[in-house]
């Protein structure tokens, strides 16, 4: 045994919960993300999914992706910057630029390597990334492959960030970089706070949409457009993996910071281009998204729905005010207990435990989808309620 694998091989954290009987990760589905999928060969109630709209199994986006298999084949080959640019992906980036409202738009191959790719190569050593502790990981990790000065502010509290804005030397690149809804938590990032602030600071604005494209704004563009801020904002950032039903990533801003990015993005040059599937699947999916407008209400329905039940039912969700619904536990096991009586039950939920976040507040991730039904949810609540309260989560 090398000392790399015998200093890996302490760490036992998983086989403790295994022996437990309650490891909640990496559970095989044997069907499509549909609100009702096969674990197992039973049938269980789906409410851990990022399929906003639920389009990951819509015959059109199915469709999209088979014919642009046929015409490309499976693979590019290659990056974007050398061989592996296609002409579908030029017609996606103009698609996505016309709908959040940006001159251009540059997609990569997943929302990742979009943010940790984006973020680390827009400011130098002697700018400043400014961004909320709660960010996602990928815009974490865009920060740490940065060598500018990085601050960053207490999750959407904007006083925090204004003591932060002061700290910058003023002739200096500020640029802050926010979620447009926290996939945790559940909340909207304060983007008016955030850009009256930019602009008192002459500070710049990132915003990643991933959690609400599809879900917010008149065309489901996002945060952006529902607050009415998106010509305010210098770059917006969103995946393909969420409401739009299958993997891949974009940013969109302006013509200088699109061609800066295509030629210094790291992620982009170096990794080979998203598949002609998921191109062909994401142009088929914005189609949809823009005719069929039932599904944003529809989620909207359900997510009114839900919080309704889990508040009546004693439930701690904090501030969110979208269809990620965060039920605080506010302790490992527990939430790792809850996690196996529920997908006992036939209901499948997200566990989310520290490090991810801190101990006391560790979550049981609930998320809806457009085609989720009333008696599904209903159904949901009242099984995740009676084994809350056999766990004296709630009273």
């Amino acid at each position: 045994m090398s000392l790399l694998s015998d200093i890996l091989g302490r760490y036992d954290t998983p086989q403790k919960t295994k022996e437990m009987g309650v490891y909640p990760y990496f559970r095989p589905i044997e069907s499509d993300q549909d609100t009702v999928v096969t674990i197992n060969g039973k049938p269980v109630l789906m409410f851990g999914s990022n399929s906003y709209l639920g389009l990951t199994n819509h015959p059109r986006l199915k469709e999209g992706a088979i014919k642009a298999i046929e015409k490309y084949g499976t693979g590019c080959a290659g990056s974007r910057f050398l061989n592996g640019t296609l002409d579908i992906h030029i017609q996606l980036e103009e698609k996505l630029a016309k709908l959040v409202g940006k001159d251009e738009a540059l997609v990569y191959a997943t929302g990742f390597t979009a943010n940790s790719g984006v973020v680390p190569c827009l400011t130098g050593r002697e700018d400043y990334l400014i961004f909320d502790e709660l960010d996602h990981a990928s815009i974490i990790e865009g920060k740490r492959l940065s060598f500018s000065k990085q601050l960053k502010f207490r999750h959407n509290d904007m006083e925090s960030l204004e003591k932060v804005l002061k700290r910058c030397e003023p002739e200096r690149v500020k640029l802050i970089v926010v979620d447009g809804v926290f996939s945790m938590e559940g909340d909207v990032t304060k983007l008016p706070e955030i850009i009256e602030l930019s602009k008192k600071y002459n500070a710049s604005v990132m915003v990643d949409e991933a959690h609400s494209l599809g879900v917010f704004g008149k065309t489901g563009a996002g945060v952006c457009e529902h607050f009415g801020l998106t010509s305010d904002v210098d770059l917006i950032m969103g995946t393909f993996s969420k409401s739009l039903g299958t993997i891949g990533g974009f940013i969109a801003a302006d013509k200088n910071i699109i061609n800066f990015l295509k030629h210094n993005s790291r992620t982009l040059i170096f990794s080979a281009s998203i598949t002609p599937a998921s191109t062909g699947c994401v142009l088929a999916a914005l189609d949809v998204m823009e005719e069929e407008t039932w599904r944003k209400d529809a989620l909207w329905a359900n997510t009114k729905r839900a919080k309704e039940g889990f508040i009546k039912a004693g439930f701690e969700i904090g501030p969110t005010e979208t269809p990620i619904i965060p039920l605080y536990v506010r302790d490992n096991i527990k939430t790792f207990k809850l996690t196996r009586m529920l997908m006992d039950d036939g209901v499948f939920v997200n566990p989310v435990v520290a490090p991810a976040v801190p101990s006391e507040d560790t979550l049981i991730r609930y998320s809806l989808m457009a085609t989720h039904t009333f008696e599904q949810i209903d159904e949901s609540v009242e099984k995740i309620t009676k084994a809350a309260r056999e766990l004296g989560i709630i009273e």
